[in-house]
């Protein structure tokens, strides 16, 4: 059976330099090797981690180790608690989208959290109750407040943290995108905010100035 060092050793074998700089320009912290997600991916699906071992990545508080670690939990064996605690002591926004996809939308009490952390202080816990708030926006939106929700954006956006402000852009995005009737709308709340305006897009990608985004995805949904 796989320890927990001899991951880490595998981890640190495939890191390198260039990497650890570029992780550490966008954000990630000290505590890495520098590998590469892909390899990352690979040790994960390799090593066969169960979830003890898992939690025993996630405590070591390397990156490479907690991205692991993320692809290994089990969802049902954690409390809400233990959730809580894992997602708020996230800073990197690569690790804390990990989460939110591979765990926090995998858990059964994700919906009893959601409300709850939208209003919660830390960045990070902020973002996964938005982001679970986008996600009943795409796919069920029954006994959401949509006008409500676009009330808050307009009121609490510009002042957010930067990664809970990330996501309740999408937010906004999703309702403009899903809901034509409140389209025109959304889109007059990114136009007043003029958030990421300015944002470097890579090519092919959709700027994440909500009203280009909302047109953009409209337009194709459209076709």
């Amino acid at each position: 059976m796989v320890t927990c060092q001899e991951i880490l050793s595998r981890l640190e074998s495939l890191g390198s330099e260039r990497q650890r700089e570029i992780n550490a320009k966008n954000g990630a912290p000290a505590n890495q090797f520098g590998a590469k997600m892909g390899d990352v991916r690979t040790v994960a699906k390799e090593a066969k981690v169960g979830h003890d071992l898992a939690m025993e990545l996630w405590s070591t508080g390397n990156l490479e180790a907690r991205l692991v670690a993320v692809l290994s939990m089990k969802p049902k064996q954690l409390s809400e608690k233990e959730l809580e605690d894992i997602v708020g002591e996230i800073t990197y926004s690569w690790l804390a989208d990990w989460m939110i996809s591979y765990v926090v939308k995998q858990y059964p009490g994700k919906e009893s959290l959601r409300a709850k952390w939208m209003d919660s202080n830390n960045a990070t816990v902020a973002r996964a109750g938005w982001s679970l708030t986008t996600e009943r926006v795409v796919k069920n939106r029954d006994g959401l407040d949509m006008v409500g929700l676009l009330e808050r954006i307009e009121r609490e956006m510009p002042g957010a943290p930067g990664l809970a402000q990330w996501t309740m852009n999408h937010c906004l995005a999703e309702i403009g995108i899903e809901c034509p009737e409140l389209r025109d709308r959304a889109v007059g709340i990114g136009e007043k905010l003029g958030l990421y305006r300015d944002y470097p897009t890579s090519k092919g990608c959709t700027s994440p100035f909500a009203p280009i985004w909302i047109r953009e995805m409209s337009a194709r949904k459209a076709d």
